[in-house]
């Protein structure tokens, strides 16, 4: 009986029902869509902060633990920004383009912040800035309020979407990286096509390096079978001497 009446007292899995794995970034008519409904119900902080997670292409921790000075430069806002990386402990660049230099400009004059605050502080006493919960929960209902599951994006999805929309331009896998600010292409999770892209999914599963290894032989292998080869190749004989010639 002790037992079961623990197991009846664990806590639920946080992951139960949820779907796992990389989120699929959002598509242009998808970004216009969140930014116009924005727009409509005049929620400054909501716009500022979904213009500048686009074009920033940070992480949920870098996003909203950004000060106003970080983008601020005199009475202006700043076309580029550099941000130290939490987790990689690495900077990166990004452009801040004009209409989200207009949506920060307005939310910080109506907000009244100062240089030194946090740009996106949080509505709780306890907290000096926007948790990434928060924005997570603040993500999913962007998602549900033009009708797409809450389930099937995340704060991942808005770190991707420029990136993508960059990547089907230009086809730069190096680009990508930097833009992110990845140590590694693994992480980028990007399969790579002819005509469309998409993130790989977290369910297929990866080669190993054992079988890199063995399509790499097999492949030498194809090639030294049917390369051609020195010896095989015909040559014309040469002609014999014969006794009139020898005399001579």
């Amino acid at each position: 009986m002790d037992t079961v009446a623990k197991s009846a007292e664990r806590a639920i899995p946080w992951n139960k029902g949820k779907l796992l794995g990389q989120k699929p970034p959002l598509k242009l008519k998808e970004i216009w869509a969140i930014r116009i409904r924005l727009q409509l119900d005049h929620r400054s902080r909501e716009l500022a902060l979904f213009n500048l997670a686009i074009d920033s292409k940070l992480r949920g921790c870098d996003l909203v633990g950004l000060h106003v000075h970080d983008v601020v430069q005199g009475s202006h806002i700043a076309p580029r920004a550099i941000v130290m990386q939490k987790k990689t402990q690495r900077p990166v660049q990004f452009e801040i383009t004009e209409q989200t230099r207009d949506a920060v400009a307005a939310w910080i004059t109506n907000a009244r912040l100062k240089s030194d605050q946090f740009l996106f502080p949080s509505r709780l006493s306890e907290s000096p800035h926007l948790s990434t919960r928060q924005y997570s929960w603040i993500v999913e209902s962007w998602v549900a309020s033009i009708g797409l599951d809450p389930a099937a994006y995340g704060t991942h999805s808005l770190r991707r979407t420029k990136a993508t929309l960059i990547y089907r331009r230009t086809r730069n896998l190096r680009a990508v990286q930097l833009l992110l600010g990845h140590t590694k292409l693994e992480p980028l999770g990007i399969s790579e096509s002819r005509s469309t892209m998409h993130w790989r999914s977290p369910s297929r599963p990866r080669r190993s390096l054992v079988s890199d290894r063995r399509i790499r032989r097999s492949l030498t292998g194809q090639l030294r079978t049917h390369a051609p080869q020195q010896n095989s190749i015909t040559r014309s004989p040469r002609p014999r001497a014969t006794a009139t010639t020898a005399g001579r």
